[in-house]
């Protein structure tokens, strides 16, 4: 039964609008059109369905709400203040100024009761889908008879360009198949875009696609009618077995001179038309930033009814874990982001003897040991499962009805697959990992800048990764993507020489906090390096670290990552023969060397030293840091060749002659093509 609209209702709303017209206007920048249109929409899914506590925003059994269409920032963060969370009025006015709570578009790990980092297009679409598929798989293995403890609902504000965008398409065809039940996503149907009408681009039948889809649809004429829309929301959750979508009709900027129009999507209304909107709603046009006594009190009850109502689960958990210590303890840790005790007990060790091993190959041993001690391990593969060494068996994936299993199947889909793994981590209580071909990363890249920038901690599994795929050619041989990765700001990027190397890879990505790990990994088998002859594995903890040492002192450094450092270590056999010392570097991880004090980084690479040579199958950026103005690189500096893995590497110069050549032009100071390039610190 829907409850009676009544003029606090609308006072409330009205007050929600006018503080987000205030807060945009106050900055000269932001998106009131937005605010204006969907806050009726708002108001009702947070006072009369959300279940969210502000005193504890990391509830685990909070209902989930994401602001897809994250341009609409002002109306969250209206919302957050006058229902009760952190978020002072003094923030609303700070809004988009530097170092505030209240940035340009919502932030995760800036903002209490943000749940996920919005803004670029459809990353929030997909996002609640993998908040939706965190809250299945928790709820399928914990929940016992009597004893429910994950329950809860994923709602979003979408909007038509989260529509546009190709990620939400594939976010909604893989929420289709997986009949998320709990996912409900209002749609801000408003007919404009930031620079139009939609009929300019976006004429299709919207619903009609997620008909298609596998979800529930419905529509809602008059984004103000309060009872209209609660009952779409009563009808979504009445639904058990699709997503719901509810196209709610809205006008955007509507009260202001401009409604209707792209002019209120993304520029302040100016001083004239906020007081002409304040008179529409009844406000005094010469006070701002107004909060009702009335308004502030109704809008602190549903907050206080969520207290309540975790007081209620707590009491609840507190009997299961009486009755199911074991799980209890799990579904604890992994919300707190930690890991079970012996969690890495079971990782492989390997020796010579187990013969050349493709770095695919032992991460696939790797992440099955780990899941098998970490059951809160959920990912899979974007329909490359048996490429990327991921468990495949089809009959235990995640799907309906099957909703306990931790291998997920997200098909060919890599953007909606990075964006999910980053809703999952943001719900809490799992530890995602996706894998594809590294050339496919450009695919979801968006998602996995968005992961690391909300410092969430996914595990993101390239395989294939340079020209030693070899036949499928330059359209699937990575080239430039390792570097391009390392550019992105807080996040990990490990490429393992061989077997044992993978392992600590894992173990970094399984320990580090708030930061994604990228794991770089080949196709092509290489040598499992003898731990008994050279420098621990685990120097992978430190990013760079002295794998074979020079007989007295080293003339000359050769820095090796990946596939390439069994090369180097056979160029320095050969330059040993010649009577040229060198030390032989591992450098796996820019990112982990550069987190490394001083002392250590001239224990590795000493500045006395600077005859350098890099060895890697991809671009040269960034190199010349670490092989300073006297060194160069063995690296790519175009597309590669279709050909035997083998035949194409020795075509690009990736052999033991040509390494050994380069080093001694490198020591003669003579290297051919050599680029003296400003070397950064």
């Amino acid at each position: 039964m829907t409850q009676q609209t009544s003029s606090l209702d609308e006072l409330s709303i009205n007050t929600i609008r006018l503080l987000s017209v205030d807060a945009v206007q106050k900055a000269n920048s932001g998106h009131p059109g937005l605010p204006l249109g969907a806050a009726p929409m708002a108001y009702v899914l947070w006072s009369r369905f959300l279940r969210f506590n502000p005193q504890d925003p990391h509830w685990p059994n909070r209902d989930r709400f994401v602001l897809s269409a994250g341009h609409g920032s002002a109306l969250l963060y209206s919302m957050l203040h006058l229902y009760g969370y952190d978020l002072s009025l003094e923030d609303l006015k700070q809004f988009r100024q530097t170092h505030s709570k209240t940035p340009g578009h919502p932030e995760s790990n800036l903002t209490a009761g943000v749940e996920v980092t919005t803004g670029p297009l459809g990353q929030g679409f997909a996002n609640g889908v993998g908040m939706a598929m965190a809250e299945a798989f928790l709820a399928a293995n914990y929940n016992r008879e009597g004893h429910t403890i994950m329950d809860h609902y994923t709602y979003s504000i979408v909007s038509d360009g989260d529509l546009m965008e190709g990620i939400a398409s594939e976010a909604a065809s893989l929420a289709g198949h997986l009949k998320l039940g709990k996912l409900i996503y209002l749609y801000d149907d408003n007919l404009i875009s930031l620079d139009g009408p939609t009929n300019l681009a976006f004429t299709e039948d919207r619903m009609a696609r997620f008909d298609a889809y596998g979800w529930h649809t419905q529509h809602v004429a008059d984004g103000n009618d309060l009872d209209a829309i609660e009952a779409a929301i009563r009808a979504a959750q009445d639904e058990k077995e699709r997503p719901s979508i509810i196209a709610v009709r809205t006008i955007i900027g509507y009260g202001s001179p401009l409604e209707g129009t792209s002019k209120v999507h993304g520029s302040p209304l100016g001083e004239e038309n906020v007081r002409k909107v304040k008179e529409f709603f009844g406000f005094d046009p010469n006070q701002s930033f107004v909060v009702p006594n009335e308004v502030r009190d109704y809008l602190r009850q549903p907050g206080q009814r969520g207290a309540d109502l975790q007081a209620v689960w707590q009491k609840r958990f507190d009997a299961y874990k009486s009755q199911f210590a074991a799980e209890a303890k799990q579904f604890e840790l992994s919300f707190a982001g930690k890991l079970p005790d012996g969690w890495d007990a079971d990782l492989p060790r390997f020796t010579p003897a187990d013969k050349d091993m493709a770095t695919r190959q032992a991460s696939g041993k790797a992440l099955e040991a780990l899941k098998k001690k970490v059951p809160f391990l959920f990912g899979g593969s974007a329909d490359l499962a048996s490429s990327n060494e991921m468990p495949t068996k089809g009959d235990v994936s995640f799907q309906p009805g099957q909703y306990e299993n931790s291998n997920i199947w997200f098909g060919v889909r890599e953007h909606a697959m990075g964006a999910a793994l980053n809703g999952m981590s943001q719900h809490g209580g799992v530890h995602p990992y996706g894998g594809t071909f590294l050339n496919f990363s450009d695919y979801m890249r968006g998602a996995i800048r968005l992961t690391a920038l909300s410092e969430s901690k996914a595990t993101f599994v390239f395989t294939h990764d340079s020209i030693g795929l070899g036949e499928d050619g330059p359209t699937h041989q990575p080239v430039e993507q390792v570097v391009s990765l390392r550019t992105i700001p807080n996040i990990v990027v490990i490429r393992p020489a061989d077997a044992n190397e993978t392992v600590e890879a894992w173990r970094v990505a399984m320990t580090q906090p708030k930061t994604p790990v990228v794991l770089i990994l080949s196709r092509q088998k290489l040598p499992v390096l003898d731990q008994t002859k050279y420098g621990s594995a685990r120097g992978v903890e430190r990013g760079a670290y002295i794998l074979s040492e020079a007989e007295g002192t080293p003339q000359l450094i050769l820095i090796g990552t990946g596939s390439e450092v069994s090369l180097v270590l056979n160029a320095q056999e050969e330059l040993k023969k010649q009577g040229i010392q060198a030390r032989v570097v591992s450098m796996p991880s820019w990112e982990l060397f550069e987190k490394q004090d001083q002392a250590y980084h001239h224990e590795v690479l000493p500045p006395t030293i600077r005859k350098r040579l890099a060895v890697e199958a991809g671009s040269p950026i960034g190199w010349y840091k670490y092989v300073t103005d006297e060194g160069t690189t063995v690296s790519m500096n175009r597309f590669g060749l279709s050909g035997p893995a083998d035949e194409v590497m020795a075509y690009f110069g990736f052999t033991v002659e040509n390494v050994v050549s380069t080093a001694k032009a490198v020591l003669e100071g003579r290297p051919e093509g050599i680029e003296k390039k400003e070397v950064l610190s």
